[in-house]
């Protein structure tokens, strides 16, 4: 009897044991996905994505782990994709930064972010294609207006669309209309940088949102408008090498 008891109260404990390990997991995975942030490292990137992956492992129906997973691969895919060689890795990281979201999104419809991240990379997968627009576009359509339902307020959201729009944008109305996303997307990082964070709640994309302001200031012919963006997200962040690239494109200073 003593033993059954035993059995049975070890057996009650390991879902609270495995959720207490999974919350050490994701915010040592947070803790490493900052620090790639900062210096934009994918290798570090990449330590982050298998720390998220094993905390998703230890708590199968937390969404907060699939949406890191997600995050991380979307910024690996990011910091691969400028490098031709790096083409499958980069190909490799946007499809298991799709597969993790499309889990989160599952497990809650309402989780904006994930919806989001999973319309800017079905937009980053059209990437100019009529093809691919027929096939991924219905998917942007519906990640996007799911995100504006209900996260029109988040400025991550925001960003992402804004970066959405800006890779699908065939012509000046579409980059305008991309501008508009991204400037208050802006505006909703500046109320959100003075409220101090939340245990395992992300903060990422003020300094990005600024870059592609930059870049779509650059596709309407506003060099000036541009550089200044381009300043501003490398205050931010330093080893932006798109604000780099920018700031160089749009000065002529090399």
């Amino acid at each position: 009897m003593i033993r059954l008891l035993s059995s049975l109260l070890l057996f009650a404990a390991l879902p609270a044991w495995a959720d207490a390990v999974s919350d050490q997991l994701t915010a040592a995975g947070i803790v490493e996905f900052t620090a790639a942030y900062q210096a934009w490292d994918g290798a570090r990137f990449g330590a982050a994505a298998e720390l998220f992956r094993q905390a998703s492992t230890n708590a199968t129906a937390n969404v907060t782990n699939f949406y890191w997973l997600g995050a991380a691969e979307f910024h690996r895919c990011l910091k691969l994709r400028p490098d031709p060689a790096n083409a499958p890795a980069a190909d490799a990281a946007m499809d298991a930064a799709v597969a993790a979201l499309t889990t989160a999104a599952k497990l809650d419809e309402s989780h904006a972010e994930s919806h989001a991240l999973l319309a800017t990379l079905y937009g980053m997968k059209i990437n100019g294609s009529l093809l691919r627009a027929a096939w991924f576009g219905p998917r942007v359509e519906q990640h996007r207006n799911l995100a504006m339902k209900f996260g029109a307020t988040d400025p991550r959201v925001q960003y992402l669309l804004g970066m959405c729009q800006f890779h699908t944008a065939a012509k000046p109305a579409d980059w305008h209309e991309a501008l508009t996303t991204l400037l208050g997307a802006e505006k909703l990082f500046q109320a959100e940088d003075k409220v101090p964070a939340a245990p395992l709640e992300p903060r990422w994309g003020h300094d990005s949102c600024l870059t592609f302001t930059g870049l779509a200031y650059e596709k309407l012919g506003q060099p000036v408008a541009a550089a200044d963006y381009f300043r501003r997200a490398l205050a931010l962040h330093p080893q932006d090498s798109l604000a780099q690239a920018g700031l160089k494109r749009v000065t002529g200073k090399q």
